[in-house]
Formats: C-alpha cells, sequence, structure tokens
C-alpha cells in the first residue's frame, strides 16, 4: 500500500539540513501507533538473523536550493511512504489526517492531501525509476579483524545479487514461507556519475544509487519490493522506486 502526502508550510520557505532522512524517519514514527511503533522499534517481521520492518519512504519533492549542508523548500512538497502492512500506513495517513498542523524539525506544516495509490500492474519484466536512493553493502573483514562497508555499483554482479537475497528474506519474513519462484534480478538502464548519492546517516556515511533500472522475474517478488523497498536501509529512507509505463 502506497500513499503521497502533500505538505504546505505555514511561512515562506522551509530548511532542513542536507541529510534529512532520520528527520523524516523520526517523523513518521511518531504518527503511528505506541503499538506498531514498539513492533517496528523492537524487530520487526524476522527471517533467521534478519530484521525487517518493512516499510520505505522516498525524497522529498518539489523546489529546492541547495547551500553547502541545508536544503531549502518553496513551495509546496510531497513525500510518499510505502509498505505491504496496510495497517502501518492506515494508522499513518489517519494520524495525519487528524491533526491540524505537523512539525518537521523547527518547520511546521499543514496536511494538504493523503492520496492513496492503487498499485500498477506488476509483471516479470519492469522499469523502474528510483524515488529514494538504492543501496545494497557487504560487511568485509579486514586482516586485522576490523570491519569494513563495501557498497556496490549498480555494475557489479552482486549488486543484482544481493538485491535478489535482499527480497527473498523479505518475502520469507512477512509470510513465512518461500516464494514459488526465486528467480529475481536488476539491471542499470540509465545510470551516471549524478545518480551516485552520498548520504549522510546518524554519523555514517551511505553510499546509494538513483537511476533507472529493469527488474525480472517473479512478479510477487517485484510486487514485494515495490511495496517494502529494493536493498538495504528501506526504513531510513532508502530503495523506493515508481513502476515506469
Amino acid at each position: 500500500m502506497r500513499v503521497t502526502i502533500l505538505l504546505e508550510y505555514l511561512k515562506e520557505n522551509v530548511s532542513l539540513p542536507l541529510y534529512y532522512n532520520y528527520l523524516l524517519q523520526s517523523f513518521i514514527y511518531h504518527h503511528i501507533s505506541k503499538n506498531m511503533a514498539d513492533f517496528l522499534h523492537n524487530g520487526g517481521y524476522k527471517f533467521g538473523k534478519r530484521k525487517f520492518k518493512l516499510f520505505t519512504f522516498s525524497r522529498l519533492m518539489g523546489k529546492f536550493c541547495i547551500n553547502r549542508e541545508k536544503i531549502t523548500f518553496s513551495g509546496p512538497i510531497h513525500f510518499h511512504i510505502s509498505s505491504p502492512i496496510e495497517e502501518f500506513i492506515q494508522e499513518f495517513a489517519e494520524t495525519l489526517a487528524r491533526v491540524p498542523q505537523i512539525n518537521l524539525s523547527e518547520n511546521s506544516f499543514m496536511v494538504s492531501s493523503i492520496e492513496v495509490h492503487f498499485k500498477p500492474k506488476i509483471s516479470d519484466s519492469v522499469n523502474i525509476k528510483m524515488l529514494s536512493p538504492l543501496t545494497i553493502y557487504s560487511t568485509l573483514y579486514l586482516a586485522d579483524g576490523r570491519k569494513k562497508t563495501y557498497y556496490y555499483s549498480p555494475l557489479e554482479k552482486e549488486f543484482s545479487t544481493l538485491s535478489a537475497k535482499n527480497i527473498f528474506k523479505k518475502y520469507n519474513a512477512l509470510y513465512g514461507k518461500e516464494p514459488h519462484s526465486y528467480n529475481f534480478s536488476i539491471e542499470p538502464l540509465k545510470i551516471n556519475k549524478q545518480s551516485e548519492k552520498i548520504i549522510k546517516y546518524k554519523g555514517t556515511v551511505i553510499k546509494a544509487w538513483t537511476g533507472t533500472y529493469n527488474l525480472k522475474g517473479n512478479p510477487e517478488l517485484i510486487s514485494l519490493a515495490y511495496d517494502a523497498g529494493l536493498g538495504s536501509k528501506n526504513p531510513q529512507g532508502f530503495g523506493m522506486f515508481e513502476i515506469l509505463k
């Protein structure tokens, strides 16, 4: 289930930190029930040692300019939030519908509209555009025992392989069973130097990618990726996409 939240702010311009993922994530948690927030904070949906919160959100969209570590929006802004857990999206949307004014950082907004989207038809091959950057990584161990995080490029084969393994685990965590087919792959269609994004999240530097891609495989897995997000760190604002016509 996916909704779009349109916000109009109560002053001329809105300035946020350039890396606002944590602010938007906290805003989402503060506008769902305590029971739902506690469930997600305490692990969410589990498969083996992995825990999934199974939601994702887009970047804030609207007219903006960037000045060093600040991003300033002028005019209305909107963002998308998506999850296969309808109760989660319903709680979030209903909470926003009841409050006349909301706050994001030090900025006050009015919720102008909440739009519910029908899921597009999903086949075994779809072209997608990232609405928030996609990150795929491995934790490696150096010779001295230290850990190192390696972020993969869409041009490396592990980008597709690990994307597939990630959605397999999400499917098992959500449904408690294996999909009828593990066929799943992602291939870049249009990426460039500007597609590579370096994002800071609570002091951690994350490398991620925007751009357009082709997804092939089991439509059930593609559908789950549409709802829950592709790749890693989805509840931190990574891996949301739209399906291109």
